[in-house]
C-alpha cells in the first residue's frame, strides 16, 4: 500500500522550491492556452537527488496541477513520495530517458501546442522567416514519428537524435524543448512557439522571405546582448508567474 505524501515537514526545502516552480509552470501554460486537456508533461528534477523528478499526475488538467500533488519519480519510473495519483506512460518513458541521459537538463517540456505541431509535421520543419525562428536554425534536432512514446527502446534513438541540441521536434508529433533551468527551459519554449506561430501565419499569405544564414549568425551572436543579467528566462518566468498569481495562486499550495 502506498504510503502518504510527504508533507513539507518531512520533504527538503530544496524539493518544496521546485514543486512550487514547476506547479507555477503548469498554470503559466495554461494561461497562455498551451494545454492539451489532463495530456502532455513539464519534468522538473529535484535539487540534491541523485535519480527523482517531479511530473503532472495523470489525470488533471494544467490548471488543477499544484505543489502538493506533484508526483516525484525515478527513472523507472516508481514513485517515491507516496503520490495516490498515476503517471502517463508515454510522458514518463519519454522524459526519463532524458533526464537520465542527458543530467545537465534539469527540466523538460513536450506539448502539442497547434503551432509546433503543425511546424513538426512540416517538411522542412522550421525554416528562417522570422526574428524567433532566427534564434534556433542550426540548433533544432529531428526525429521521425514512430507512434505514441511508450516503448523503451525508442530512447536510444531521441537521445542520440537530439545529442548537442536543446530543441528536438519530433515529427508529426511535437516539440521537446529542454533546459539547465526551468526559466530557461521556458523562455526557450515560448520564443519557440512565437516562430512555429509566426511561420504558419507567414506561410498561409504566400512565399515567405527567408532570413539567409549569414545574418543568421550575426542575429544569433549578438542575443546575448539583449539579455538581462539574472540568468535566462528568470525574468521572463516571473513576470508570467505575478499574471498568473492575479488569477489563480492555488498552485503553490
Amino acid at each position: 500500500m502506498a504510503t502518504a505524501l510527504k508533507t513539507r515537514t518531512q520533504m527538503s526545502t530544496e524539493e518544496h522550491e521546485a514543486r512550487k516552480l514547476l506547479a507555477s509552470c503548469y498554470r503559466v501554460f495554461d494561461m497562455m492556452g498551451w494545454s492539451e486537456m489532463i495530456y502532455n508533461h513539464i519534468t522538473l528534477k529535484v535539487p540534491g537527488e541523485e535519480d527523482a523528478f517531479l511530473i503532472n499526475p495523470y489525470g488533471l488538467h494544467f490548471s488543477e496541477v499544484c505543489a502538493s500533488n506533484l508526483v516525484k519519480i525515478n527513472s523507472e519510473g516508481e514513485k517515491l513520495d507516496g503520490s495516490p495519483y498515476p503517471v502517463n506512460k508515454a510522458g514518463f518513458t519519454q522524459h526519463s530517458v532524458f533526464h537520465k541521459r542527458i543530467p545537465e537538463m534539469h527540466c523538460i517540456i513536450h506539448t502539442h501546442t497547434t503551432a509546433t505541431m503543425a511546424v513538426c509535421s512540416t517538411e522542412g520543419g522550421l525554416q528562417p522567416t522570422n526574428f524567433y525562428a532566427c534564434n534556433f536554425i542550426g540548433n533544432i534536432a529531428y526525429h521521425d514519428f514512430e507512434g505514441v512514446t511508450v516503448r523503451a527502446e525508442e530512447g536510444d534513438r531521441l537521445v542520440e537524435a537530439v545529442t548537442g541540441k536543446r530543441i528536438l521536434m519530433l515529427r508529426n508529433h511535437g516539440p521537446v524543448v529542454m533546459g539547465r533551468t526551468l526559466p530557461e527551459a521556458f523562455i526557450t519554449y515560448w520564443a519557440l512557439q512565437r516562430a512555429c506561430e509566426i511561420q504558419l501565419a507567414t506561410m498561409s499569405m504566400g512565399k515567405p522571405i527567408l532570413v539567409s544564414q549569414d545574418v543568421i549568425d550575426v542575429h544569433q551572436r549578438d542575443l546575448s546582448q539583449v539579455q538581462l543579467p539574472m540568468g535566462a528566462g528568470v525574468p521572463d518566468f516571473a513576470a508570467m508567474v505575478r499574471k498568473v498569481d492575479k488569477i489563480d495562486p492555488s498552485w503553490r499550495d
